[in-house]
């Protein structure tokens, strides 16, 4: 395909998401609103985005004001949306629950449109990530060209769904992502960037390539088999436990987007009990006791690359 259908393609793609959203607003509006309650967290401002979180003080909407923040959120996906001293490096999270009573036909229409706004999301994902063929490091570029000033996190956010719950509460969850690579992978990953030629700030365009040659080098003094893992480690988040009565099961959720609770209250549904988000405090954090984990060596910083290997 060429790169200008791709373009097209991307365009028509973020248009029929933009007219997506708009047309779940406009289902919503009408619905009869049952409960609904959204945290509002700090502003993260320019610059700051890779400071350590310690502290996040919630400030809590409820009612019709809580709906309003919410359909405006779903929207939200351009720096322009944002305070000027805002970062866009660092999607805005607005965790919460709106809970509407629906009829079988406004249930069926919502969970059309729902699975149409995120299918249209992984879409768009995938024409950026995968079928642009560009390194990470060029994606911005790609991006900002053609769609100036897109938060492409707050584009690829889902929409969750649930279905009559019986209680949603809230939570923070602060962990790590782990990721089994291969080394080939990894190199034919590092040689790509190599080959892009491009500087990545800090770095000029020289520094970059030398940084990016001992990274090379580094994997590649690797044995073949050996076992290397990504360990990014991942700012703390806002997460829902949705708790089924019926079938006795607890659902987790990421949660930076307000949930969608569809109540058949014709079906004997009742409204869910909706918790509350405490503020976090990452010194009053208890870690459940877990296993002793086999060490690993770091052996790319910037990409979290860890081996079992020893140094040879």
């Amino acid at each position: 395909m060429s790169n200008y259908d791709l373009i097209a393609r991307m365009n028509q793609c973020f248009n029929q998401l933009e007219a997506a959203l708009a047309e779940l607003h406009q289902q919503i509006v009408p619905l009869r609103l049952l409960a609904a309650r959204v945290f509002s967290l700090p502003e993260i401002e320019k610059g700051k985005e890779h400071q350590a979180i310690e502290q996040i003080a919630v400030e809590q909407h409820l009612g019709q004001a809580a709906r309003d923040l919410a359909l405006e959120h779903y929207q939200r996906l351009f720096i322009h949306h944002n305070k000027q001293h805002v970062s866009s490096k660092a999607a805005v999270r607005l965790p919460g629950v709106l809970c509407l009573a629906v009829e079988q036909l406004q249930y069926a229409a919502l969970q059309q449109q729902v699975s149409q706004i995120n299918r249209l999301k992984a879409e768009l994902e995938h024409i950026i990530t995968v079928e642009s063929g560009l390194a990470p490091e060029q994606r911005f570029d790609f991006v900002h060209t053609h769609l100036h000033g897109l938060i492409t996190l707050s584009a690829y956010r889902t929409i969750t769904l649930l279905t009559n719950p019986d209680s949603v509460r809230f939570g923070w969850a602060n962990k790590h992502i782990i990721k089994k690579v291969k080394r080939d992978d990894v190199l034919q990953q590092l040689e790509k960037s190599l080959k892009a030629g491009r500087a990545v700030p800090p770095y000029n365009r020289q520094q970059w390539a030398e940084l990016v040659s001992r990274e090379i080098d580094d994997v590649s003094r690797l044995p073949q088999q050996a076992t290397l893992k990504i360990k990014r480690p991942v700012k703390v988040q806002p997460i829902a436990r949705v708790w089924y009565q019926q079938q006795q099961k607890q659902v987790q959720h990421p949660c930076p987007l307000p949930l969608l609770a569809l109540c058949q209250l014709e079906r004997g549904a009742a409204v869910p009990k909706i918790g509350e988000l405490l503020n976090y405090d990452a010194n009053a954090v208890k870690h459940k006791h877990k296993p002793q984990a086999k060490p690993l060596r770091l052996v790319v910083k910037r990409l979290h690359l860890y081996t079992d290997a020893p140094t040879r």
